[in-house]
């Protein structure tokens, strides 16, 4: 199939930004007029309805056979069950959604590489499983996904359908891990990592978008509010809660270390490590306080002065044993400027 160079993929941006700002119902697509998001602020991201296509068949290697990866390349990763995955950004950036099942779970690991953000999605959807599709639209620069079962349309920040017959559903999300492909390795040594088998033509050894995760001034869409209190493109994890967001930047972990706080009303640890380029958080458990960073024995990350164990996946461990799971927060990495402008009050924490 014909490659993308990242040339190309430019000038169709630049000819996007200035000519195809969308605000009717033919330009975007839908048969529903019915939009939770002002029409007038989607924009056509160029290469169309599936243009970016996901990976629903997905091929996987062990650890030690992947070679096209650096140790500072990010991967996302998903444990269920006994099963452990990774998904590279540099394949994620060019197809921003891998539609898998990993243990019990049928998941869509959706990436927006604007926005920065990897959520992994739920495929189980109004009573159906489905996979989902690069529909081509963007709201804040963000990846609008559509759901195969319905052609309804999706916003990844939002978590929930913007247009089409499940409009005002929200998606159910899955913990992930994104981290360095060092780290990554230091952790589940015995993964599997999705390959560059994936029957599409495409440099995976280029990013395509030139400086632009650390451009701080290249925003290549409108974006609708703009927060700067911090870096544009600083890598922010985003807590969401019923009750209120709270935002922590990765570059709060210079020093390793573990934050007790509460967001919305619920207790949280928030655990982080700007060199082994991870933050995790979970809702608190009564009989894990007193907490010590401990990142010798990945993915071992936290012990209290009991001897219990907490590993980056949220498990308890005691005497080597498996005793509970803290339950994930309803949280993923993002650029700043992609959280201030989805959850405008979002709380920064100092």
């Amino acid at each position: 199939m014909k490659s993308y160079t990242f040339s190309c993929l430019l000038l169709i941006m630049t000819f996007v930004v200035f000519n195809c700002g969308n605000d009717d119902e033919e330009n975007n697509g839908s048969n529903n007029t019915e939009w939770l998001i002002p029409l007038e602020e989607v924009f056509d991201g160029g290469p169309g309805k599936d243009g970016i296509p996901s990976i629903d068949n997905p091929n996987f290697s062990n650890v030690e056979d992947i070679t096209f990866l650096s140790d500072q390349d990010l991967v996302v990763g998903v444990i269920s069950d006994d099963e452990v995955k990774a998904y590279p950004h540099s394949i994620l950036d060019w197809h921003e959604i891998v539609n898998d099942d990993i243990g019990d779970k049928s998941l869509a690991i959706t990436y927006c590489p604007l926005t920065g953000t990897a959520i992994g999605w739920d495929r189980n959807v109004n009573g159906s499983k489905t996979t989902f599709g690069v529909s081509g639209k963007l709201y804040n620069s963000n990846l609008i996904p559509y759901d195969r079962n319905s052609d309804s349309y999706w916003s990844q920040i939002r978590l929930d359908c913007i247009n089409g017959d499940l409009i005002n559903t929200e998606i159910n999300t899955s913990h992930v891990i994104e981290t360095s492909w060092a780290t990554w390795k230091e952790l589940y040594p015995q993964s599997k990592v999705m390959n560059t088998n994936t029957d599409y033509e495409r440099n995976y050894n280029q990013y395509p978008y030139g400086d632009y995760r650390t451009n701080n001034n290249n925003l290549i869409f409108p974006v609708n509010p703009m927060d700067d209190r911090l870096p544009s493109k600083e890598r922010t994890l985003a807590v969401l809660t019923d009750g209120g967001n709270k935002a922590y930047s990765i570059e709060q972990f210079d020093t390793p270390k573990i934050i007790q706080d509460t967001v919305g009303g619920i207790e949280i640890i928030v655990i982080g490590s700007k060199e082994k380029n991870f933050i995790v958080a979970f809702e608190n458990d009564s009989q894990f306080n007193n907490l010590t960073i401990q990142l010798d024995s990945l993915p071992i990350i936290a012990e209290n002065a009991n001897g219990l164990q907490l590993t980056i996946a949220g498990e308890l461990i005691e005497n080597n044993t498996t005793i509970s799971q803290l339950k994930p927060t309803n949280s993923f990495i993002g650029f700043w400027f992609s959280l201030g402008a989805f959850y405008p009050n979002i709380e920064l924490f100092e």
